[in-house]
């Protein structure tokens, strides 16, 4: 049964709970790839141009979005206390995180070190090549004995897609005891394939693993309308929802679960074994999702004093040096692009209050309710 409430709505609601969960967060550990940039320019003469401007600029003669990729601006900790401090201090309750770089577990790894993070889960976003899409699957708490082996044959996976080997690893993981398997985003066309395809092609995945699934994420990035089709995607499924923020700047997670597991485990068992799922959305979630967006986008760009790798956008933006060697573009240029810089001071410019008021009104948000499926006779969601 999923329940989800509004803090907007019903500002009292965690006080019946002890804990609140924030699921799926990137830190600098995850690389962001760019070659959707690839798929925009055939759309666009002036990126195109622009992009073509890019290049003539760049030591490096040849530019390669598929290789090329940025980076989130928060260390482990920073996401780890940006997530944190949401729960403790909003709510009044514990605070558990689960980290979910992409095909990497670094930054749980470290945080296991510190005496106040080392009970957090080894988590990833797994990206699973199949068919003409890539699926990504939210894996919240690895066993630490076994975690960097998982990584590996996952991580194989990716870089080869071979689909008889998917029915293993996915029983595999599902078979251990502690651990939540989450459908991250999927209604979201996120390799640009045009919906029908994209739709096509993850049927023909629920098809062969929804049984190695335990939820669907509801996404604190993704809209109203896509987030309901997710509902509806679950219901139609038989499958349970959860939350997921997918930050990948300093705005903490908009969607939460919230629970009176006392550890991740107790979490996990709740969803798996008993069927219940409350999600709360923040209040963040009803302003406008393009403007959340370009806030991202900023936080981003923005020059963060004392990054480990550098403070600049681009120190933290990699792309291949002529030898193929992935370099940041600080290293790769003499200096960053003027339509570049100029398209940067822009949304810079739209962070002023006066503006973002204006932007929030002609944008708007929203104030919608999902619609949850019907109970059964058993009180649980059909």
């Amino acid at each position: 049964m999923a329940t989800i409430d509004y803090l907007w709505k019903t500002p009292g609601v965690a006080k019946t709970y002890t804990s609140a969960l924030s699921l799926h967060g990137h830190t600098l550990f995850s690389k962001e790839s760019l070659d959707f940039i690839i798929a925009q320019a055939k759309q666009s003469a002036v990126l195109r141009w622009a992009l073509g401007t890019q290049v003539k600029r760049c030591k490096n003669p040849k530019a390669d979005f598929a290789r090329a990729y940025w980076t989130p601006p928060l260390t482990p900790r920073g996401a780890y206390e940006v997530e944190r401090n949401q729960i403790e201090n909003r709510l009044g309750l514990s605070g558990m995180v689960s980290i979910t770089d992409h095909d990497n577990i670094d930054a749980p790894i470290r945080l296991r070190l510190l005496p106040q993070t080392r009970h957090i889960p080894i988590s990833l976003e797994w990206t699973v090549p199949f068919e003409s899409i890539k699926i990504h699957l939210g894996i919240h708490n690895l066993p630490s004995s076994s975690a960097r082996r998982w990584l590996s044959e996952m991580q194989e996976y990716t870089h080869e897609m071979k689909e008889e080997r998917l029915p293993g690893l996915l029983q595999g993981l599902y078979e251990i005891k502690d651990l939540l398997i989450v459908l991250n985003h999927p209604m979201w066309d996120l390799c640009a394939v045009g919906q029908p395809s994209h739709l096509a092609a993850l049927e023909h995945f629920l098809r062969r693993y929804n049984r190695f699934l335990h939820a669907f994420e509801l996404g604190g990035l993704r809209s109203w309308s896509e987030n309901q089709r997710v509902v509806d995607l679950a219901n139609s499924w038989n499958q349970m929802i959860v939350s997921g923020g997918d930050r990948h700047g300093f705005e903490p997670n908009a969607v939460l679960n919230l629970t009176n597991a006392s550890t991740f485990p107790e979490f996990v068992q709740e969803i798996r074994e008993h069927k219940k799922s409350h999600l709360l959305l923040m209040p963040q979630y009803q302003q406008s999702l393009r403007l959340r967006l370009l806030h991202t986008v900023n936080d981003v760009a923005r020059p963060i004093s004392g990054h480990p790798f550098g403070p600049g956008w681009e120190d933290r933006t990699f792309h291949p040096d002529a030898a193929g060697e992935i370099q940041p573009l600080s290293q790769l240029w003499e200096k960053p692009p003027a339509f570049i810089k100029t398209i940067l001071g822009a949304f810079q410019m739209l962070e002023a209050r006066p503006i973002k008021a204006m932007i929030q009104y002609i944008w708007g948000g929203s104030k919608n309710a999902f619609r949850l499926p019907p109970l059964g006779e058993d009180g649980g969601a059909v």
